[in-house]
């Protein structure tokens, strides 16, 4: 293995300020940080100002193992119960982005930030910000509705971070039975607790030197918030059963629909966790907030659910007719990115030819009609809005309701919608298509 050395000339070996100075710009100049690097920063050498450096950048811009070696004890790593970057980098990310720019420079993009499918501005930022908050070994709180893609950012996250080779263990803290928690995360001993016949590692050991990826947070019981507070301040768990703790090496990422803040204030959540997760935090949109978005997603998809089913002979082809692509852009996404994806799957599985109708998407929705006015006065505005289409949408649904409510007698349904008289809901009817010899005058 070749080594290289590099002369950095210093006016004074205890100058804090030009050590830093020198030592960031020959590590810059070495391309550092990359993924295909694994720093390690030697302590024992050079003055106490030289030592207090390598510790700061370490912790900061360049993610490194510290060691240090002695006569008496040889090479060891040194690990402290702090970390820097978590208390200072809220602030940094503030600063300007040529700053931050430098941090990362010569890192690649992680693909899996590509799988992030988007062309609106709402969404472009909170990518921006995991490929920022990435470059540091921090706590990531994901904050956003059921279906919003959560996971993803941290899946993209943890691909983009010098953690990739490691594990990426996903756990939904809401499938959790409470009573199992401290054990499921922090592990235990055998004879621990009743049925506890043999010794469990615990997600925590399993992601050693990846990233623990805890979805739906705020679902954790307030005894494994506090287990988790120490896990994440001092780096180590003591599984049920234990006398003493263990060090673990872990990145939390945590994601939760809920309001954490408002969980705070009702003491459902720990305070000093939730501020202890914040410290890179990312609020991902809802669907309807990315009007830009809908058509990309919808066209992405289709061709997923085509290639899924490119190898089975009995699989068809599958397109959007123009009036189908008209109700899913009217459609108000309560489940989000998530339901999009599964409600084209129903279609394309229920459509008989190769055009995906109107009637079939409608008939794919779980949920085709707005539970509130917000839902229908909430919708994405994009190119091909077709507000006229929810009007019609609107209407035609409250004249199936008052024609069946009243057996179909005109005069009734007329009543009920507040017409003043059943010629004008004649004319409705015929409007949407929906007179009929049945209807009674």
């Amino acid at each position: 293995m070749a080594t290289d050395l590099y002369h950095v000339e210093l006016s004074s070996p205890i100058n804090y300020a030009e050590i830093y100075e020198k030592v960031s710009a020959e590590l810059k100049q070495a391309r550092l940080p990359r993924e295909e690097v694994e720093l390690a920063f030697h302590l024992s050498p050079g003055t106490p100002a030289m030592a207090a450096i390598w510790i700061m950048l370490a912790k900061t811009r360049f993610p490194a193992r510290l060691i240090q070696t002695s006569q008496q004890r040889g090479l060891e790593q040194v690990d402290f119960p702090f970390d820097l970057a978590s208390d200072f980098l809220p602030e940094y990310l503030k600063r300007s982005d040529d700053r931050i720019e430098r941090l990362t420079d010569g890192r690649q993009t992680a693909p899996e930030f590509d799988k992030i499918i988007h062309r609106s501005l709402v969404v472009a930022r909170e990518v921006e910000r995991a490929r920022r908050i990435a470059a540091f070994d921090v706590p990531v709180l994901v904050l956003g509705e059921t279906g919003t893609g959560k996971e993803l950012f941290a899946e993209a996250i943890h691909a983009s971070c010098r953690r990739s080779p490691k594990p990426f263990i996903a756990v939904n803290c809401g499938a959790i039975p409470k009573e199992l928690a401290n054990s499921e995360l922090f592990g235990h001993k055998k004879g621990a607790f009743t049925g506890a016949d043999r010794e469990r590692a615990g997600h925590f050991r399993t992601a050693e030197g990846g990233t623990l990826f805890l979805d739906e947070i705020g679902d954790l019981p307030l005894d494994t918030q506090v287990r988790l507070l120490r896990a994440l301040q001092e780096k180590e768990i003591t599984p049920l059963g234990a006398s003493h703790p263990a060090k673990v090496d872990v990145r939390v990422i945590a994601a939760t629909h809920r309001d954490l803040q408002a969980d705070v204030a009702a003491g459902r959540f720990r305070e000093d966790l939730f501020h202890r997760l914040a410290v890179g935090v990312l609020r991902l949109p809802p669907l309807r907030a990315r009007g830009e978005d809908l058509n990309l997603l919808i066209d992405y998809f289709l061709e997923r659910i085509n290639a899924d089913a490119a190898m089975r002979s009995e699989a068809q082809r599958k397109e959007i007719s123009p009036e189908a692509r008209k109700v899913l852009l009217a459609h108000a996404w309560p489940g989000n990115v998530r339901e999009l994806y599964h409600t084209l799957v129903r279609a394309s599985i229920w459509s008989t030819g190769t055009d995906v109708t109107a009637d079939e998407i409608r008939e794919a929705l779980l949920v085709a009609l707005p539970k509130d006015d917000a839902q229908i006065l909430g919708r994405a505005l994009h190119k091909g809005f077709d507000l006229q289409g929810l009007l019609d949408g609107v209407a035609h649904h409250y004249l199936v309701r008052a024609m069946a409510q009243t057996g179909n007698r005109k005069k009734q349904a007329a009543e009920l919608l507040g017409f003043s008289n059943y010629q004008t809901l004649t004319n409705w009817l015929r409007k949407h298509g929906l007179e009929n010899e049945d209807n009674n005058e």
